[in-house]
């Protein structure tokens, strides 16, 4: 007899610690895993008395549910997800829904979404964030796909996400195909992001300054009193105050070399796709590449001696132009993110709610902050915001900060301490704020060597030109003009 509320494959740390969320909400959940054992574990481990049913295969998961059949996957992305759709497609019938919950690239979500629409199914690609124990407890929740199916999932996502101060849960509808996914990528390349922002502070802390870990505990610590305060400034102070059972200072041990399961790698190139220009969460990546050719660089400081100064200034007042200058990079990487949001919204139909999504952040994911709350006010304010920077709250946050942050900036150079993400958020900055820039020179230069043309300050927009730069190259030109 059908009677489970919803079914879930794969029984790793995040889909056990998911179907304990939803079983202690009041959802009944079947659960399968390729490799069987693993159920009867579970069944008979953390899930024993619980309201669970362990499925030893597809077809006993899909009997065992109510219609419409709800099935979330949380499986490796790529090939797996494909697979089980197929296996999951004869044992289900008109409008049943799959979901899947894992780190998928959204364009896979958009042709999935497609492809079982066509026999009749819905389907789900959400993303879900916090880890596991955001999982466990509550995670922010992005879901995107089949619209239709969100009336039928809404009770159960809404019930086991995070929630804010006043109860809104993390989680709301995020748009049609691939737009969950689409959300949860860009969230994840932000967290790239902020992640390397932070890294950066503590290397000039520690090396510029010559801070011990259990300073920079404390500084943390009161930072996250404040305007950033935020789950990685958190982590970042519990990280720096541990000590193992032998006195050992454990993040002290840990290999410099950074590994990535590309989502932040996705991010960037959508942003190339879409033209935009997404220059921190750039380097925070490049910066996780660069960390991973560990032998090159240990061989390299052998032999690369550059130009390095001491740090003579007010240690004390340094700190603080480091507050400053992490906040106000923190603002770009957000505007970044929202920029490319917007772009993807606009060629792929989706109509996306900025600051629904900026309160979907607001608890259980891994970028959770107080700061998000003053983006979904930016968007309730103006949901036409072109940019963060425009905004009146982080206009003044910024122009606040600039003194800060260009100290940092041309402290780091001088010191020899790379900042790569900080350096780029303050470039676009100025960059952004830069009402000539010159690639007028470089338009030049393309039409010099390929009649690429360009167009006039002096003359309308849309009329363009080309210049026989030689004598030499005739009046030929491109017939396409690309920006």
């Amino acid at each position: 007899m059908a009677e489970m509320d919803i079914g879930l494959i794969g029984l790793a740390v995040m889909g056990e610690n998911l179907v304990l969320n939803m079983e202690s909400k009041g959802f009944s959940v079947a659960v399968y895993n390729r490799t069987v054992e693993k159920v009867d574990n579970f069944i008979n481990g953390r899930g024993k008395g619980k309201n669970f049913k362990g499925c030893h295969s597809i077809e006993e998961l899909c009997a065992n549910l109510k219609r419409p059949r709800k099935v979330m996957m949380l499986v490796k992305a790529g090939k797996p997800v494909d697979d089980f759709i197929e296996q999951l497609i004869p044992h289900l019938e008109k409008d049943d829904i799959i979901i899947d919950g894992g780190n998928s690239h959204f364009p896979d979500t958009i042709r999935r979404a497609e492809y079982c629409e066509s026999k009749g199914l819905l389907y789900i690609g959400t993303g879900v964030s916090g880890g596991e124990e955001g999982a466990l407890k509550g995670p922010s929740i992005m879901p995107g796909g089949s619209p239709e199916a969100w009336e039928h999932v809404k009770p159960i996502f809404q019930g086991i996400a995070a929630k804010t101060d006043d109860g809104t849960p993390c989680c709301d509808w995020v748009g049609e195909g691939g737009a969950g996914h689409f959300v949860k990528m860009v969230h994840n390349g932000i967290e790239y992001g902020d992640m390397q922002m932070i890294c950066e502070t503590y290397q000039l802390m520690k090396q510029g300054l010559g801070m011990s870990n259990e300073e920079m505990h404390q500084v943390f610590a009161e930072w996250n009193a404040g305007e950033l305060d935020s789950y990685l400034i958190e982590i970042t102070r519990d990280i720096l105050g541990y000590k193992d059972e032998d006195g050992n200072e454990v993040v002290d041990l840990i290999l410099d070399r950074a590994g990535q399961k590309g989502t932040g790698k996705w991010t960037v190139v959508s942003a190339l796709d879409a033209g935009q220009p997404l220059t921190l969460i750039g380097e925070a990546v490049f910066a996780r590449c660069l960390s991973a050719i560990k032998d090159e660089r240990v061989e390299a400081a052998k032999q690369l001696k550059g130009e390095v100064s001491a740090f003579d200034g007010d240690k004390k007042a340094f700190v603080d132009d480091l507050r400053h200058a992490l906040y106000a990079s923190k603002i770009v990487s957000y505007a970044q993110g929202y920029q490319l949001m917007r772009a993807a919204a606009e060629e792929y139909g989706w109509n996306l709610n900025y600051g629904g999504i900026a309160l979907m952040w607001r608890g259980g994911c891994i970028i959770r902050s107080v700061f998000l709350g003053k983006i979904k006010e930016a968007f309730d304010d103006n949901p036409e915001l072109v940019n963060l920077l425009l905004d009146p709250f982080f206009k003044d946050a910024v122009s606040k900060a600039q003194a800060s942050w260009r100290r940092v900036v041309s402290t780091a150079v001088n010191m020899g301490i790379p900042a790569p993400a900080i350096s780029s958020a303050l470039a676009y900055f100025d960059g952004y704020r830069c009402e000539r820039l010159p690639a007028n020179l470089l338009q030049a230069q393309r039409d010099y060597f390929g009649a690429h043309t360009y167009e006039r300050v002096d003359k309308p927009r849309g009329e363009f030109f080309h210049t026989n730069w030689t004598g030499r190259g005739g009046t030929t030109s491109a017939s396409t003009y690309v920006v």
